[in-house]
């Protein structure tokens, strides 16, 4: 019911304490004066895209990115806005719940408060159905104060549907308009900051005085690019997830010794069989198809074996090659001693097999066409009815399921890890009996790791960036921007250096590519895509270094719970802090270089000036032109 939400919550002991935490700002957001900087146009990353891109925005595409000043920055042309009208700002949580999305409310509430106490702030309740119903709750501090750097998303609620069709567009530019919204403030990811894209640009084809602001909020991670280093809820999801598996580590670890001591105390029977004490545990991890959170919690709890999708993808990996190496690798710790490991599979791996993704791909076509799910099974093709009767029938079930909104697999209702867990099982007793395997009986324990850690309190990290996004998008909405992302980068570092801007979405944008059949190819609509693991990055080169001792040696981890005080409390994600980003401070950077080569190289200079500028402009021209004619080169096909 609407009455339930926002009622004050009854808090534990520990949340009272963490609801009296004041995140810090940065500078460039303190005091009631906004200050501007604006840069060049943003383009697509992808040049390829480009066009497609600004002839599906015309509006919002090739807008400046704006980076906002401390008060001290001495910046002649900058924007300083002192004047702040009352502003009436709507708010929606779209998609799943992540740790930190309350503070991005509690950020912006003050913000515009601080800055105008007439303004009002409202809530969208139950998400983009409460957006489309206009069903509100004005957020004040008796509402906000028992959710501050809370988990969850119930002072709102909140939906996983998307604001895609004209209909539902337009539905949501006449709430704006009912309720005469300055601003609506979209919190997501990918999915929900491409549907904020696209009310940007409606809106502005309509002349509707509404400005669009999004969010990169998602437990997932998936939401990076060159604006965003890291999303909201991401590293409180890593940290609850890594103590879980760490704890279970320590269970495998801890197991395999007890036999020794049952043994020698009962004089029991050499032969009389201790197996059952000898676990492989199989753990999948929620975080959709990209393998950000795999990848994360192995670096921080340091797991024998971790399957990323990405891997498998790129080396075209099928199920029996994973079967395979997960077998192998069970061989070669038997060889040590060592009946016992801990094997993290990410929550869309099932996408990244080959085989799988395209049998996918026929079943969700069959559903598109209206078959029934009874009828799906005898209407595959030959190849991909032989691989579905292969699958165990708890997979076949699961596999049927109709698709999500977005086109893609029910990831989290797949149990990736029980059809591992049951292949590599067949495949070691198949060793055992043929003598090529000479351990301990394998037995394997599953967990999926998915809705345990998505309510739960946020880190730190996540309280400090949602309150500072939260007091971003008021600055956006003051400069008058619409169809920008709230950005903060240089993120690894204390917040009294990071640096805060905003980025118009459809710079953010890919069009995706792919072909059917010899000569044709097939241009998706512009979007937001999730980003994938970088197998060039340098925290997969650090998974890499350490994946042999990982594998052998039980160098298990234990990150601990979530810490808000003393030695933790400010760690960030693992793989934040060892890539070099920084991406708007780069940008910034450039462009004082530019500035000086201009104020050095004027007529008038030496000739030895010019030559030198002349000639290494020559160079960099010539290296970039190469550098993005690869990248256009390499679009996804």
């Amino acid at each position: 019911m609407d009455s339930d939400y926002g009622v004050p919550r009854e808090l534990s002991e520990v949340q009272k304490k963490r609801a009296l935490y004041q995140p810090e700002l940065p500078p460039c957001l303190q005091g009631t004066t906004v200050r501007v900087e604006y840069g060049d146009a943003a383009i697509a990353a992808d040049p390829a895209g480009a066009h497609v891109i600004s002839h599906a925005f015309p509006h919002t595409y090739g807008q400046p990115i704006a980076h906002f000043l401390r008060k001290t920055a001495v910046v002649p042309d900058a924007t300083v806005i002192s004047e702040h009208p009352a502003v009436r700002v709507g708010i929606v949580f779209c998609g799943r719940q992540s740790p930190g999305g309350h503070n991005v409310v509690w950020g912006l509430y003050e913000a515009i408060k601080a800055h105008n106490q007439n303004s009002k702030l409202f809530g969208f309740l139950g998400g983009s159905d409460g957006l489309l119903a206009q069903k509100t709750l004005e957020i004040t501090d008796e509402v906000l104060s028992s959710y501050k750097n809370q988990g969850g998303y119930d002072m709102l609620g909140r939906t996983k549907d998307q604001i895609r069709t004209t209909e539902q567009v337009n539905g949501a530019m006449a709430s704006c308009q009912a309720l005469k919204l300055d601003a609506l403030v979209i919190i997501g990811g990918v999915t929900s900051n491409t549907d904020a894209a696209q009310l940007a640009e409606t809106f502005a084809e309509a002349k509707c005085p509404t400005k669009v602001v999004g969010v990169p909020v998602t437990l997932n991670g998936d939401l990076k690019n060159q604006f965003v280093e890291t999303t909201v809820g991401f590293d409180t999801i890593c940290k609850v997830n890594s103590q879980l598996i760490s704890n279970v580590c320590t269970d495998a670890l801890s197991a395999e010794k007890v036999p020794l001591v049952v043994l020698k105390d009962a004089m029991l029977a050499e032969h009389q069989s201790a197996a059952t004490f000898f676990y492989y545990y199989f753990i999948r991890l929620m975080g959709r198809k990209a393998s950000h959170v795999a990848l994360e919690c192995a670096l921080q709890s340091h797991p024998n074996m971790v399957i990323l999708g990405e891997e498998v993808a790129a080396s075209k990996l099928t199920i029996f090659d994973i079967t395979k190496q997960i077998c192998d690798a069970v061989q070669a710790r038997a060889e040590k001693d060592k009946n016992h490991g801990v094997v993290l599979i990410p929550e869309g791996l099932v996408e990244s097999i080959p085989e799988l993704y395209a049998l996918l791909q026929e079943i969700h076509g069959l559903h598109g066409k209206g078959v029934s799910i009874e009828n799906i099974s005898s209407q595959l093709s030959p190849w991909a009815s032989a691989l579905f009767e292969f699958l165990p029938p708890f997979i076949r079930k699961q596999l049927l399921l109709h698709p999500e909104s977005d086109d893609s697999a029910q990831l989290s209702q797949i149990e990736m890890e029980k059809l591992l867990a049951q292949l590599v099982e067949t495949e070691m007793n198949k060793r055992l009996k043929e003598g090529t395997y000479k351990g301990k009986k394998f037995n394997a324990i599953c967990h999926f790791f998915g809705y345990q850690a998505r309510g739960a309190l946020p880190s730190k990290f996540d309280c400090d960036y949602a309150y500072v996004l939260g007091h971003v998008c008021y600055h956006i909405l003051a400069a008058g921007l619409n169809g920008y992302m709230a950005t903060v980068t240089n993120l690894k570092s204390p917040v009294n250096k990071w640096r805060c801007g905003a980025a118009p979405i459809s710079s953010m944008m890919t069009v995706k590519r792919w072909s059917r059949g010899p000569a044709a190819t097939q241009i998706g609509k512009p979007a937001v895509h999730m980003a994938s693991v970088d197998l060039k990055g340098k925290a997969y080169e650090l998974l890499r270094q350490n994946s042999s001792s990982f594998l052998l040696d039980d160098i298990y981890r234990n990150p601990g719970p979530l810490q808000y005080e003393g030695p933790g409390a400010d760690s960030k994600p693992i793989s934040l802090c060892v890539e070099d980003q920084d991406y708007m401070g780069r940008i910034k950077k450039l462009q004082e270089y530019l500035e000086k080569v201009k104020s050095i190289v004027k007529p008038g200079c030496s000739q030895d000036v010019l030559k030198a500028a002349l000639s290494a402009m020559s160079s960099v021209t010539e290296t970039l032109t190469i550098m993005t004619s690869s990248s256009a080169g390499q679009a996804q096909l």
